[in-house]
């Protein structure tokens, strides 16, 4: 099984990207993020057509998730966290593969300026996240945590960590976040896989950092320790980031036995 995570940033300003991808790749599940449109605006037709069912969690011009499932999601949920702005950053459900597996698919906040509210809504946000993880898992031992995280964990996962260390995606108060998340029993798959490797999952489109190569490792996917023997591979798929109008985050595809 491939399941994919992507943040379009706007899904029918990507729709054709989209849909190319699929042709190219053949995703079982795709978990988007950004998609940047209210329910009833998603271009539902264009999956069905594709043999997908969409599951969405949208909210007009900003944030939003959806899932994207040849096989069909259970026991979905949009209200994981209460989020104090009403924002549409979670949506989750259930598939088995020998295993029933909750599938959390997540979009945090950037947090950016630190010096503004913004950055306080980023950490009760993540506090918030991680305490519903915590009971999530005394319930089922098995997630899988998926998507856009605003988090830079480790100094390798960007091209200049100097410029990052008091920004909001690369503050240490932020990279304990993450790693109290790892420590509840969560595996970083690609890090896992990957021990010395410095590839990216985001470049701005400003000052041609896609070009100079100027990106950062924001977009995970986390492992229940019980699943991490599951895994088959990961991949950060940068082609669809070199198409044109593309979005700034490129996929990653993790394949499960």
């Amino acid at each position: 099984m491939k399941i994919i995570s992507w943040n379009v940033n706007s899904v029918r300003a990507r729709i054709t990207n989209i849909l190319e991808y699929i042709k190219q790749s053949n995703p079982d599940i795709i978990l988007l993020q950004e998609i940047k449109t209210q329910d009833e605006n998603f271009p539902y037709e264009e999956f069905t057509k594709k043999g997908y069912y969409s599951y969405v969690f949208g909210q007009k011009s900003y944030n939003g998730v959806a899932i994207i499932s040849k096989i069909e999601i259970k026991k979905i949920s949009k209200s994981f966290i209460e989020d104090d702005l009403k924002q549409s950053r979670i949506i989750t459900g259930e598939i088995k593969i020998k295993k029933d597996i909750e599938l959390i698919n997540i979009y945090v906040p950037n947090g950016n300026p630190i010096a503004t509210e913004k950055y306080n809504y980023k950490i009760r946000w993540l506090d918030k996240f991680i305490s519903n993880v915590k009971k999530k898992l005394s319930k089922n031992k098995n997630l899988l945590i998926a998507g856009d995280f605003n988090i830079i964990p480790e100094e390798i996962d960007v091209y200049n960590f100097k410029r990052y260390e008091n920004d909001a995606l690369g503050k240490l108060e932020i990279r304990k976040k993450f790693r109290e998340l790892l420590n509840l029993g969560f595996i970083d798959v690609y890090r896992f896989k990957n021990k010395n490797k410095q590839e990216f999952t985001f470049w701005d489109y400003f000052s041609s950092s896609w070009q100079k190569n100027y990106g950062m490792r924001i977009d995970h996917f986390l492992l229940s320790n019980s699943l991490i023997d599951q895994v088959k591979s990961i991949n950060i798929n940068k082609k669809p980031r070199s198409k044109t109008k593309p979005s700034d985050h490129t996929p990653i595809e993790l394949e499960i036995n």
